[in-house]
């Protein structure tokens, strides 16, 4: 196996944040809240993990203080992509082999 997994990415929901971000978007915080249904505290550490590693990008814009929005950095882009591959090699190297349903 060639890519690893990398482990500030390899948890569920930060894994999650990352697939939202990946395309180039960004978005509200409230948005990504929404869609993996966590609580406040709990998405603000798996934010945070990420943000610290470098992997996502938090900031505030214009006037309301309040809205807090996320983006993927090139390096977060760049490990979400090698974990991804990392996930493949272990699916594609333990695929078992169909079974015939005529038996």
């Amino acid at each position: 196996m060639s890519a690893e997994l990398d482990p500030v990415i390899h948890p569920a929901h930060r894994l999650r944040i990352c697939a939202m971000l990946v395309a180039g978007t960004t978005l509200e915080l409230s948005v990504v809240k929404e869609n993996l249904d966590l609580s406040p505290s709990a998405l603000s550490k798996q934010v945070a993990a990420l943000v610290d590693a470098g992997y996502v990008k938090q900031e505030r814009r214009g006037s309301d203080s309040r809205r807090v929005w996320l983006s993927m950095t090139r390096q977060g882009a760049r490990a979400y992509r090698n974990h991804v591959a990392a996930l493949q090699e272990i699916v594609a190297s333990t695929a078992v082999p169909a079974v015939d349903a005529h038996r």
